[in-house]
């Protein structure tokens, strides 16, 4: 995956390795990636959407997730992840999140996860609007995109 992917609509974010996020193979754990993309999409949240996790009245469950590998990366390798939606719907939304190794146009690794919002008192599905809407059609890519 290239880079050019990248300057679509996209939240950049540095991410720090760490020495215990290499597994036994000397490389990142697949895992860890999962944990790089949990905290990709929450950021985006509480940078661009103001989200609360703490306080807001609603609150979102990854119900999906998949993550294809390309290269791997290890400990201290300089690394970002970028960010964006693949699809709004009336209470989810699906994200697409890549690590790329600085310097590197190719993606290591590209996954997607789906948030479903729930009301966070009666945990019934809760409607995508505001703030949280308007910051995800901010990140929200073109129907022609091949990874779409």
């Amino acid at each position: 995956m290239k880079m050019s992917w990248l300057f679509t609509k996209p939240l950049m974010k540095e991410i720090t390795t760490r020495w215990m996020d290499n597994d036994v193979y000397g490389h990142v754990n697949n895992v860890t990636y999962y944990s790089y993309f949990d905290s990709i999409a929450n950021n985006y949240l509480i940078e661009h959407a103001g989200f609360d996790i703490q306080t807001s009245p609603i609150i979102g469950y990854i119900v999906s997730s998949a993550c294809n590998y390309y290269t791997s990366i290890a400990f201290p390798d300089k690394i970002f992840g970028a960010f964006r939606v693949n699809r709004i719907g009336n209470s989810s939304v699906e994200y697409g999140v890549a690590i790329f190794k600085q310097g590197q146009e190719s993606a290591c690794a590209y996954g997607t996860m789906t948030h479903v919002f729930i009301d966070r008192v009666t945990e019934k599905p809760a409607k995508i609007e505001g703030v949280l809407k308007a910051a995800f059609e901010q990140a929200l890519i073109s129907s022609n995109d091949p990874l779409k």
